[in-house]
């Protein structure tokens, strides 16, 4: 026994459990039994909560103030609304991931970037929706941007009088496609008073004095910069028309106002007279 013992005891591996198995078992196996009881755990559990509080709450990593760039004044007040966060306070606690969500949110906001900046400031990078049309819709007036994204709402047209006006059902849709009507109706603009969507299926161009030219489904573009062209040849709008129909390309069709209708007639009656 005392042989074996010997020979035990010139294994490195015994060596080994002897001289650092055995301490650590007594020191984890008395830590183990020291943090069973609750009243210990709680005083460890409380010290590194203040350790972990005391850091946080250094100067160096409060945030004291809230920053925003590029955006209008009514649109920062908007997201100082949807951030409601109590400053001071530790840059730990700011759920910067949620706050961006949330001002991304914004109808008037494309995206947004939050930091925290030197000084202890929270930095707001907003890059705000441009408007380009304004859409009359069975809701009322809403501004889109250039990809039919709600902007915000309108009371009255003036707000945005430089703004060109869409209507129709699913208008807000075909943004794109309004915009290159506009775009070839550019000589109309005096005369030109919205493009609306017929049918969700094509354009109306609305002109004054009740005038409209109905364009196809397919090719809308070239079938009204044609109209133009007619218009710049002969004067075409400028008569008492009510549609110029350009939905069939092969064949064109103009209606008459009632006016010029009754003036038609009467003409026609006076020459059947002077024939008689």
């Amino acid at each position: 026994m005392r042989y074996r013992l010997q020979r035990m005891m010139l294994t490195p591996l015994y060596r080994r459990l002897l001289r650092i198995g055995l301490p650590l078992a007594i020191v984890f196996g008395g830590a183990a039994l020291w943090f069973s009881d609750q009243g210990n755990r709680d005083t460890v559990f409380g010290m590194v909560t203040e350790l972990r509080t005391a850091f946080e709450q250094r100067p160096e990593f409060m945030v004291t103030e809230m920053a925003i760039s590029g955006a209008s004044a009514g649109v920062a007040e908007e997201v100082r609304r949807v951030l409601t966060v109590a400053l001071p306070i530790s840059s730990f606690e700011l759920p910067l991931d949620a706050m961006r969500e949330k001002v991304n949110g914004l109808d008037a906001v494309e995206s947004a970037r939050l930091r925290i900046a030197q000084g202890g400031i929270l930095q707001v990078d907003v890059v705000e929706r441009l408007p380009v049309v304004v859409w009359r819709s069975e809701d009322g007036l809403e501004i889109l941007d250039k990809n039919g994204v709600h902007v915000g709402s309108l009371v009255h047209r003036g707000e945005y009088p430089d703004l060109p006006l869409i209507a129709g059902l699913g208008a807000d849709k075909y943004v794109g496609e309004a915009l290159a009507l506009l775009a070839a109706a550019q000589p109309l603009l005096p005369r030109l008073r919205a493009v609306q969507r017929i049918g969700q299926r094509r354009w109306d161009v609305v002109l004054d004095r009740d005038q409209r030219i109905l364009l196809p489904e397919t090719g809308a573009v070239q079938a009204l910069e044609r109209a133009i062209a007619m218009d710049q040849a002969v004067d075409l709008l400028s008569r008492d028309l009510q549609l110029v129909d350009l939905r069939l390309s092969q064949r064109p069709t103009l209606r008459l106002t009632e006016y010029a209708i009754q003036e038609l007639r009467e003409m026609k009656t006076m020459k059947v007279g002077d024939n008689r």
